[in-house]
């Protein structure tokens, strides 16, 4: 499989696509090859799982699911996101400047202009993982770790190393994310029978259903413009489906989505990384594997516009 993209016609570029259904313990389907990818963003419910079991009981009892959300989400940078941030910080007796993920423009352009318009430089609250770093320095701060979380020999980034072996069944390679701490590397299938886990943990299998992964994929399910942003992917995706869905999208093509009500797991990954070319394998996967579940009105990355917004082009898969 691959998406095409096509202007005036005539083909333009070529996007190779491979993806993979885990389900009852076995891969169920797959398409294209089964090659190594790096998780990216798309494992932050795993690592928000770790932060949160060396957080008190009560603390973690009290969390909201937009609280979860922000904490497993590549967030837009949009004012609700920083706000809520901010607020998790103080909650935690942290701020901005214990963070160690680094400052970048808002991903959400409206938010990242107005800064622009103030005079304001974006600070580390607008970074995208600013939520998991969050859970992440209160992790250690709690439990008396040092102050720098990312490393890997890190006890907590050992304990996700740990538990990313327990969900892929094998042993991931690791190295630095573009937020510092540790990617995840393992081919497709094993990282499709981690986000069946996932599925697992939030649907009926779950023992008990009420386990803090379970909590983080429900939350991601219910806030997903916390998780996301407007006019993102995840968001889409999530408010088109006419069952629960739990999506993550991941850096460079990868998109991995949790079918609680079939303890299921889905991932995509185009291997050029093209985003537009993602959301159209994201579609077009899902409606190969369950025809009729994902119904959108629209699906703007269908086409290609150029900058004064007329259509130029469009995107397709092609199996």
């Amino acid at each position: 499989m691959h998406i095409e993209q096509r202007r005036g016609g005539l083909l333009e570029t070529a996007h190779p696509v491979s993806a993979a259904l885990w389900a009852d313990g076995a891969l169920r389907w797959s398409v294209g090859p089964d090659l190594g990818s790096f998780w990216r963003s798309g494992c932050k419910a795993l690592q928000l799982t770790s932060s949160l079991e060396h957080l008190p009981a009560d603390e973690v009892a009290a969390l909201t699911d937009e609280d979860l959300a922000i904490g497993a989400a590549s967030h837009s940078g949009q004012p609700l996101h920083v706000a809520h941030v901010e607020a998790l910080l103080g909650r935690f007796g942290l701020a901005e400047g214990d963070l160690k993920c680094g400052a970048h423009r808002p991903m959400h352009e409206p938010s990242a202009r107005a800064l622009e318009r103030a005079g304001t430089r974006p600070t580390q609250l607008h970074n995208n993982c600013s939520g998991k770093h969050t859970f992440m320095r209160a992790a250690a701060k709690l439990s008396g770790w040092d102050d720098d979380y990312r490393p890997p020999d890190h006890p907590l980034q050992r304990e996700n190393l740990s538990r990313m072996t327990e969900w892929m069944g094998v042993a991931p390679a690791v190295a630095v994310d573009g937020c510092g701490v540790p990617s995840f590397h393992g081919r497709l299938h094993a990282q499709a029978r981690a986000v069946a886990r996932l599925a697992e943990e939030m649907g009926a299998l779950a023992a008990p259903r009420t386990s803090v992964t379970a909590r983080i994929g429900w939350a991601m399910h219910r806030c997903p413009l916390h998780m996301s942003g407007d006019g993102r992917l995840d968001l889409r995706v999530v408010q088109g489906a006419d069952e629960p869905l739990t999506v993550k999208v991941g850096a460079e093509g990868l998109f991995t989505i949790a079918l609680p009500d079939r303890a299921a797991g889905l991932i995509v990954k185009v291997h050029t990384g093209h985003e537009g070319a993602l959301a159209v394998a994201v579609r077009s996967v899902l409606d190969e594997v369950y025809p009729g579940m994902f119904s959108p009105a629209d699906w703007p990355w269908a086409t290609v516009q150029n900058v004064v917004g007329a259509t130029v082009g469009e995107r397709r898969a092609v199996w």
